[in-house]
């Protein structure tokens, strides 16, 4: 029995040994949402772990919480940037939208006036200034992206636990949430380009047709005035027309723009048709400077036709005034103011001392169907000429009775080496006209 208590003592006594020697287990308790792993004392207070692997998964901790708040200020950053660019985006829409309606309501024309409007602020006016900085626009947004994602791919942290590394990337919602909206952001940006770049093209289209229609009016107006010019200047043979003046008034008139030399004889022809009483008026009239009745043919109420030069007047014995086309010529020197008067290839008279050795003045204006009160103007309706005239020819000299004979039977032709009758010499005023006539032909008809 002693033997037994004595056995069982010595083995107490071995174990409370070997407990004074081993390790040791202390429980103490921690404050509310501390760390599990991290020792306190038993007042509360943070132990301090001397440990190297402890220290070092503190200090990686502490780098993540950096970490993430340096990540949480950039991702509010970039959500206010995708802000702005939806607000960009929202007035682009608002703009194209607007221009769509006011195109609609005022037509194509109007369409080309909201290119011109600055519906977003930073755009040009011109559509094809608008189109190349909508590409810069988003060339630049699209280096915006690009630098957004690259900032989205948040770096990971090597977390060495007990020598290992670990990566550790944050979640991917909001990078791929970002991703879409920023790729929704540049398929609208390209589906505005594409819409801009459409108008352009109608743009263009509308004023290249527009300005296809107006070359065409154009081209047909000029083939107008061609047709025009050829019914009225491009006749058989230049000299083919007659000047009608229809109404005695002082306003209608021919006008030769030609002027005449100093001429010490002349010999004038040409044919008239009158029905016109009482006289036929004043087929032409030569005004100088000084003299507006230098030259003047006239037949002046129940008077017979005369003829002044230097206005000293010389009665003619012609008679045209039964409405058909008659050929009269008259003839003039200054050597003692002789004369002739033919009519229809036959001289019915001649006289002399009509002004003799005066030189016909140069420079003046010689007018068709009126008499001139002074030099081009200041008309007398009651001496008007009222009919048509044809082939008004002015020689400096005196022609032989053969030559007039040849013209007055249309034998010959002979256009005045002073005044030749041809139709771009001619020119009409207040409604008098120019139309095509072959005298001769006509004449015959009227014969």
């Amino acid at each position: 029995m002693l033997t037994e208590l004595f056995g069982l003592f010595y083995l107490l006594s071995s174990v409370l040994s070997q407990d004074a020697t081993g390790s040791r287990f202390v429980c103490n308790a921690i404050p509310p949402g501390a760390e599990p792993g991290c020792s306190y004392s038993p007042t509360g207070n943070r132990l301090q772990m001397s440990s190297p692997v402890e220290e070092e998964l503190r200090n990686t901790i502490i780098q993540l919480r950096e970490t993430i708040l340096q990540q949480k200020e950039t991702i509010v950053s970039q959500q206010g940037t995708i802000k702005e660019l939806n607000s960009k985006l929202a007035r682009c829409e608002a703009a194209a939208d607007d221009s769509s309606q006011q195109g609609k309501s005022r037509g194509q024309g109007s369409r080309r006036k909201e290119y011109g409007k600055n519906t977003m602020g930073d755009l040009p006016r011109d559509p094809s200034e608008t189109i190349s900085q909508l590409g810069k626009t988003m060339q630049s947004l699209k280096g915006r992206l690009e630098s957004l994602e690259q900032s989205l791919q948040l770096p990971s942290t090597n977390v060495s636990v007990g020598g290992v590394s670990a990566l550790t990337p944050l979640p991917p919602e909001l990078r791929d949430l970002l991703r879409q909206r920023l790729g929704a952001l540049e398929t609208q940006l390209l589906r505005k380009v594409a819409e801009l770049e459409e108008e352009k093209s109608q743009l263009y289209n509308e004023t290249a047709a527009h300005r296809q229609r107006t070359e065409n009016a154009l081209n047909s107006l000029l083939e107008r005035i061609t047709e025009l010019e050829k019914n009225n200047n491009a006749f058989k043979s230049p000299e083919d027309f007659k000047v009608s003046l229809s109404l005695r008034t002082n306003y209608l008139y021919g006008r030769i723009k030609k002027s005449l030399p100093e001429m010490y004889a002349f010999t004038v022809c040409m044919w008239l048709k009158s029905s016109a009483s009482p006289g036929i008026g004043t087929p032409f009239s030569y005004g100088v400077p000084g003299q507006a009745n230098e030259i003047v043919l006239i037949e002046w109420g129940n008077n017979p036709i005369e003829l002044l030069v230097n206005d000293k007047v010389a009665q003619l014995p012609l008679s045209v005034s039964d409405g058909r086309w008659h050929h009269i010529c008259i003839t003039w020197t200054t050597r003692d103011g002789f004369w002739e008067a033919y009519q229809d290839g036959e001289r019915l008279g001649t006289g002399d001392n009509l002004a003799p050795w005066h030189p016909i003045k140069p420079g003046g204006v010689i007018i068709l169907g009126q008499e001139q009160d002074i030099v081009g103007g200041r008309f007398d309706a009651t001496q008007a000429f009222v009919g048509e005239m044809s082939q008004f020819n002015m020689w400096d000299r005196v022609l032989r009775p053969v030559d007039i004979v040849g013209l007055a039977n249309c034998s010959a032709y002979m256009p005045g080496n002073v005044v030749p009758w041809i139709d771009a010499n001619v020119e009409v005023f207040g409604g008098a006209t120019k139309a095509p006539l072959e005298i001769c032909e006509d004449r015959a008809f009227d014969s």
